[in-house]
């Protein structure tokens, strides 16, 4: 036939992406009952390799609550002066302290400076840092500029104090997706700023695919919280509430896989706030569930830019 060849196509078979380095932790919020000490005991047992210490001044309970009578919680109005006892507290259990999970505003300039002190001496490489919550209610531009300006000073402090400042993607707030937290953070250097991906919250609001979201975030994505969540309808109407690792609407395969794909090689930390199983006996659990998805994860086309 006179017609040219047709170039035969390359034939590329998907390999298995795997993320070579991950480690793993629990944030601390998730451990109510346990005090510190009992924690870094007990993560250590089951075979985790850190933990993401909760600092806040928290509200009074008679009973330890994920928000409330935290046994877990380290306080934050004595966070500079407790940060060599929580180092040694850490080290002393074989465990790495990934990321501070603090409470303080990008607006309050003098708390996250205290913040970012505390950490540094604890030896954490970031702490998170909230921006304001969002209900709808008043025009969202004027609002996030008001955040960009406040994250401005963040930035400088984190540069300073050697800590990133890491914002979380949560529902109900300024940031909720990736693309958002992309949008914001796109003019800040990542060395210094970064992003909390959470698939849980974003169960609530702000689902985009997860791969598309890593990818959009690119070098921002410096730590992954994980948990579940569900949706239940209510005679008020559909709610989402918080589920067990195993049983929600986050496909946890498909998120590891994503992770891989972009090439992460962070850190994973669980935020359980179920309650059907015993804290000690869930804790456990999440992590050889977790083990055993990428055990047998499946294979997937790397990514080119990875």
């Amino acid at each position: 036939m006179g017609g040219r060849e047709r170039p035969s196509r390359p034939t590329t078979c998907p390999r298995r992406v795997t993320i070579a380095n991950v480690r793993f932790a629990v944030f601390t919020v998730s451990l109510p009952d346990w005090t510190p000490e009992e924690a870094v005991g007990h993560l250590a047992a089951l075979g985790y390799d850190g933990v993401e210490w909760r600092v806040t001044d928290q509200p009074a309970s008679e009973t330890p609550g994920f928000w409330a009578g935290n046994r877990c919680t380290w306080p934050f109005a004595t966070f500079v002066d407790d940060a060599p006892r929580i180092r040694a507290l850490t080290e002393a259990a074989g465990l790495a302290m990934p990321n501070v999970g603090t409470y303080v505003a990008c607006t309050d300039a003098d708390s996250v400076e205290r913040a970012m002190a505390g950490a540094a001496r604890a030896g954490a490489p970031a702490i998170r840092v909230q921006v304001a919550r969002y209900d709808g209610r008043s025009p969202y531009l004027p609002q996030r500029d008001r955040a960009l300006a406040a994250f401005e000073g963040v930035a400088r402090m984190a540069e300073r104090h050697g800590v990133r400042a890491l914002v979380e993607l949560h529902f109900e707030t300024l940031l909720p997706s990736a693309s958002a937290a992309a949008s914001f953070l796109g003019r800040f250097d990542p060395q210094h700023a970064g992003v909390i991906h959470d698939a849980g919250n974003m169960v609530f609001e702000g689902f985009e695919s997860y791969r598309m979201g890593l990818e959009v975030l690119g070098p921002y994505v410096a730590h992954v919280h994980l948990k579940n969540a569900w949706w239940k309808r209510t005679p008020s109407g559909w709610h989402a509430e918080f589920a067990p690792l195993r049983d929600g609407v986050v496909d946890v395969t498909a998120l590891l896989t994503a992770l891989a794909a972009v090439g992460y090689d962070g850190w994973v930390s669980f935020e359980d706030f179920s309650t059907a199983q015993p804290l000690l006996e869930r804790t456990g659990d999440n992590l050889a569930y977790v083990k055993e998805l990428l055990a047998r994860q499946p294979r997937v086309a790397p990514s080119p830019t990875a």
